[in-house]
């Protein structure tokens, strides 16, 4: 059996470069659900939005048949079908992330702008795709063979290898800037801070920072406390950055 596969916009990014951007003949056994078809050529089911058989659209467990012509399409086409054809699945009101063990320095920059985003250096994939399962969290990874797992409904592979195009590739992606609450989270835990007086933490202050600063917040969860130092105009140049960036070439920013 054959069917004809074409990928459109950034899921070529998962496709040999000799199959970028033209059809591609597959070979395959009945039955072969198209996703399982899909996903045998590296595209995570994660990415994928729209999927037409023959002109017309189909699910996730529809059945390939021999000479099928089967169109992938990514989440950038969600405006232009019908909501019963879409298969992401709707946007959180609250976005929230769990990541790999490959993406701490991400972690830290999600934080830093008042993300929610669950982080541990020594977490396993089956761990990472039961958090993503279970508090509806989205998945960032370099590792497409874990959005691949069943479990996983939210996910995206992060294309950008440097860290602080990293930040700026998923704060476009999702849309985040209007969630951006810089430094109201802990960088190490990610626990919301909170306002602490100088006295309730005073034995715990360098003599220089008790002297010069009165602004305090503290985790309550890892009792880490922050104050408006040289590093905080630091954090907020950081932030002013990734929202520039991020509004290059995005839908309404005019470019």
């Amino acid at each position: 059996m054959h069917a004809t596969l074409r990928f459109y916009a950034e899921l070529n990014d998962f496709v040999p470069q000799k199959r970028r951007q033209r059809d591609m003949v597959v070979a395959f056994e009945l039955p072969r659900s198209v996703k399982d078809l899909i996903e045998a050529q590296g595209v995570p089911h994660t990415e994928i939005d729209l999927i037409v058989v023959n002109g017309h659209a189909a699910g996730f467990d529809h059945l390939v048949g021999d000479g099928d012509r089967v169109a992938v399409y990514p989440h950038f086409a969600s405006g232009a079908i019908r909501p019963a054809d879409t298969l992401l699945p709707a946007p959180l009101d609250v976005p929230r992330f769990v990541l790999d063990v490959h993406l701490g320095r991400l972690a830290t920059y999600l934080r830093l702008l008042g993300l929610d985003t669950l982080y541990a250096n020594d977490s396993d994939d089956p761990d990472l795709a039961h958090i993503s399962k279970a508090q509806e969290r989205t998945l960032l990874t370099r590792d497409r063979g874990l959005l691949m797992r069943g479990v996983v409904e939210r996910g995206y592979w992060v294309r950008a290898i440097d860290s602080r195009r990293q930040v700026v590739e998923v704060v476009r992606r999702y849309d985040l800037v209007p969630s951006f609450a810089p430094l109201s989270r802990c960088l190490r835990c990610n626990t919301p801070l909170h306002s602490v007086s100088k006295e309730a933490i005073l034995d715990r202050l360098p003599p220089r920072t008790h002297h010069t600063y009165d602004d305090f917040s503290i985790c309550d969860t890892c009792e880490r406390f922050y104050w408006k130092g040289s590093h905080y105009e630091r954090m907020l140049a950081f932030a002013a950055w990734v929202r520039r960036e991020a509004a290059q070439g995005h839908p309404g920013s005019g470019a």
